[in-house]
C-alpha cells in the first residue's frame, strides 16, 4: 500500500518560522504513517523480536507521499509550540480514505496485515 498525497491544515496560533511548522508536520506524517502502515512489535518466545530499527520497517524516502501544509493562523494572545499534530490524525485519515474507496472499514492496524491489493 502506498499513500500518494497528504494535505494538511494546521492552526498553531502564531508562527515565527513557517518552514519549521511544515517540517514538523511532515516529520509527524512520516512517524504516523510508519505506525499505520507497518507499526507492529512482534513477540517470539516471550521476547520482542525486533532488536533495533534495522529490524523494524520504517517509511523510507521513496515511499513518502507528497505533502502540502497550509497554515490557518488564528493568532490569539498565547504563544506555544507546534508539537506533533501530524501524528494522531494520519492513521484515521488513511483508513477513512480506504473506506471511501472500498466501502470497507479498517478496524485494526497496521495496514500491512490487510490484503489491500484490490484497492
Amino acid at each position: 500500500m502506498r499513500v500518494e498525497r497528504v494535505v494538511c491544515a494546521v492552526d498553531c496560533g502564531h508562527v515565527v518560522n513557517p518552514l519549521t511548522v511544515a517540517e514538523q508536520i511532515e516529520s509527524g506524517i512520516v512517524y504516523g504513517l510508519t505506525a499505520a502502515l507497518y507499526g507492529q512489535i512482534t513477540i517470539e518466545n516471550g521476547r520482542v523480536a525486533e532488536g533495533n530499527f534495522d529490524e523494524y520497517p520504517m517509511l523510507r524516502l521513496d515511499s513518502m507521499p507528497e505533502v502540502e501544509t497550509h497554515l490557518a493562523l488564528s493568532g490569539g494572545d498565547k504563544w506555544g509550540g507546534i508539537g506533533e499534530p501530524g501524528v494522531p490524525p494520519i492513521a484515521p485519515a488513511v483508513c477513512n480514505a480506504i473506506f471511501k474507496i472500498t466501502g470497507q472499514r479498517i478496524r485494526a492496524l497496521p495496514l500491512r496485515n490487510h490484503d489491500l491489493r484490490w484497492s
